[in-house]
């Protein structure tokens, strides 16, 4: 099997990635996660591995954002959104994306490091890529609610142009992704 790789527009890639987030995330699932009712961001890039037909296998959110680190202002990148097709998983196509999004963030160069939010049964997936986990406090925004403490997921960091904290406060200062 050979794959293509492409970093598109978010908004304007969202119709080739949505028959994936459907399948894996249909709402009757979504309703019994611990996720479920929190409102999350549009990616401004989309990360997708696709098969010769150009099916989309996997996908990968990234989402720029400027952010404060305990008070002071810093340029992060998100990752979000990870999934793969359920008939296409342990082939490494997650790890193809993640490589993708990491390298595309490296090649910007005003991303200081990288923030993903997972499912506490995905941080040894995460891990083993290279993400450290986040022990700090995280706050993000939520329509009528404000800014809210996002304890929902566990948080990963990575490295990206500078040394990734794992430790501190982050305010995503918006929605989570």
């Amino acid at each position: 099997m050979s794959i293509e790789i492409e970093i598109l527009n978010g908004d304007a890639s969202w119709p080739l990635v949505k028959p994936l987030y459907d399948a894996i995330w249909p709402p009757e699932v979504v309703a019994g996660l611990p996720w479920a009712g929190i409102t999350f961001a549009h990616a401004d890039l989309r990360v997708l591995v696709q098969d010769e037909s150009g099916e989309v296998l996997c996908h990968a959110g990234i989402y720029r954002r400027l952010v404060k680190w305990n008070g002071q202002n810093v340029n992060i990148a998100g990752i979000g959104g990870v999934l793969t097709r359920a008939d296409r998983r342990n082939r490494g196509l997650a790890t193809v994306g993640l490589n993708a999004a990491i390298q595309t963030l490296r090649h910007e160069d005003s991303i200081n490091y990288a923030v993903l939010f997972c499912a506490p049964d995905r941080i040894p997936f995460y891990t083993a890529r290279g993400f450290l986990p986040f022990d700090g406090d995280v706050y993000a925004e939520q329509p009528e609610r404000g800014r809210v403490r996002f304890d929902t997921l566990s948080a990963l960091v990575h490295d990206v142009k500078r040394t990734a904290p794992t430790r501190g406060t982050i305010d995503l200062c918006g929605l989570p992704w």
